[in-house]
């Protein structure tokens, strides 16, 4: 199919429209058309397709519902638009055609618009646009459920993104040599000498962020660009007097200290159920990592905790599972000892917030080891589209950033620390009756 003549490609475009491989991915700077031009190549294989009596199914996963709709007005539906009037064997009465994420040609070819997440990435056969899949939420999850979708011989797999560090599949697969995948990378400075017309300097200037230029327009993997904790932070932080054990790690001085502080991040399945206690001065004392064993066994490790240390305070998490538990533990050590935290959005920011504060002087400490150091990195700061500011972290084969939420919660509960209410007699006379529980 011939691009439309009201349609201006760069020479990076042309090259990226033309390359046929069946295994395609670009890293492109922001703003540079990728979403664009892989739009009019999916409407280029419909288009062929329908004129030659066979039928095209595409699907494009995309970071969220409304960049899904965007793919499908400004893309699709434009470039279809566009070539409309050129092709009188098609249906004149395109509209009775099209839906708000889903197009439907005359002899069946169908493009689709979805926001991606592990589910909507199953259940078809079809030609797979990835949009922006640095930024999709449990990329590795939806790589896993996707790519069997796209096995059948002559679909196509085209991904595009701009860099978001390198926790995620993106990363890998731009990154790796396999023969199967071309490999396109356009830079801004590449795309400006092929014709975009960008004041570099300007734009430059403007940002006024080095590391938000590096990653979005020279498309540098800037994994501490978003990171809440970077790695040198924590890495100052990382001590060996820490002792490995079968289920964690252990401080042999803990005797000297008169308060500790516990925190506990819940699971049962898929991710790790971390608790972990620090001292007074946030310290950690021991770790305990657990996987799919019972609650019965994870309330057994507080038990020993609570029993083994003079634990003052300990937060535990509240959101979905962990309900039961904290009531449990409340009912054992009562309501003064055991906080349950809700993780909505403003707790997570404090939560996460305080523990940088903590990492930032120096104050805590933890083991010298891969996992952990992944996982404190792993949480990232993102801003969402109506500007509301969230924690999170890619859900892995390693958990959920469960360490980073465990120790946060330890320092939570050692920087507020619950107090007893202590009364003073006023002198009041007494009144020569009692009430259950108070002398009057």
């Amino acid at each position: 199919m011939e691009c439309s003549s009201a349609i201006t490609l760069y020479p990076y475009q042309r090259k990226w429209l033309t390359d046929e491989s069946r295994f395609k991915i670009g890293c492109f700077a922001r703003q540079t058309g990728k979403t664009f031009t892989t739009t009019l190549e999916i409407v280029n294989h419909c288009l062929d397709a329908e004129t030659q009596g066979r039928r095209e199914r595409w699907v494009i996963l995309s970071r969220g519902e409304r960049q899904a709709r965007e793919a499908m007005e400004e893309g699709i539906k434009r470039h279809l638009n566009a070539y409309q009037a050129g092709f009188e064997s098609l249906d004149s009465d395109w509209e009775g055609s099209y839906k708000a994420l889903e197009v439907s040609l005359p002899n069946g070819s169908r493009i689709s618009a979805l926001p991606a997440n592990p589910d909507t990435a199953r259940g078809f056969s079809a030609s797979v646009f990835l949009d922006e899949f640095a930024f999709h939420q449990d990329s590795r999850k939806i790589w896993q459920a996707l790519f069997p979708v796209i096995s059948r011989p002559g679909l196509k797999l085209r991904i595009t993104s701009t860099p978001n560090g390198k926790g995620n599949k993106f990363y890998e697969l731009m990154t790796g040599s396999e023969d199967a995948w071309t490999r396109h990378w356009v830079d801004i400075y590449q795309a400006v000498a092929d014709g975009l017309p960008r004041n570099i300097e300007e734009l430059r200037e403007a940002i006024n962020d080095p590391d938000a230029w590096a990653q979005e327009f020279e498309l540098n993997w800037l994994d501490e660009a978003s990171a809440w904790l970077p790695y040198d932070l924590i890495g100052q932080c990382e001590t060996s007097d820490l002792v490995a054990t079968d289920r964690g790690w252990r401080s042999p001085r803990h005797s000297t200290d008169s308060r500790y502080y516990l925190g506990w991040d819940i699971a049962r399945r898929r991710d790790l159920s971390i608790l972990w206690l620090i001292n007074q001065s946030f310290k950690t004392a021991e770790v305990v990592r657990m996987r799919g064993i019972t609650f019965e066994a994870q309330m057994a490790e507080l038990r020993r905790l609570m029993a083994t240390y003079p634990v003052q305070r300990a937060c535990l998490d509240q959101s979905g599972m962990g309900e039961a538990l904290v009531e449990l533990a409340q009912k054992e050590f009562g309501t003064s000892r055991i906080e349950g935290v809700l993780f909505t959005g403003a707790v997570k920011q404090d939560l996460a917030t305080v523990l940088k504060q903590r990492y930032e002087d120096r104050q805590v400490s933890v083991p010298i080891d891969r996992a952990i150091r992944d996982s404190l990195h792993a949480v990232k700061r993102l801003t969402t589209a109506s500007g509301n500011v969230r924690f999170d972290a890619e859900r892995t084969d390693q958990g959920h950033a469960d360490y980073f939420w465990s120790q946060a919660l330890a320092v939570h509960a050692a920087t507020h620390p619950a107090a007893p209410i202590e009364y003073a007699s006023v002198g009041l006379p007494r009144l020569g009756y009692r009430l259950e529980g108070f002398a009057l």
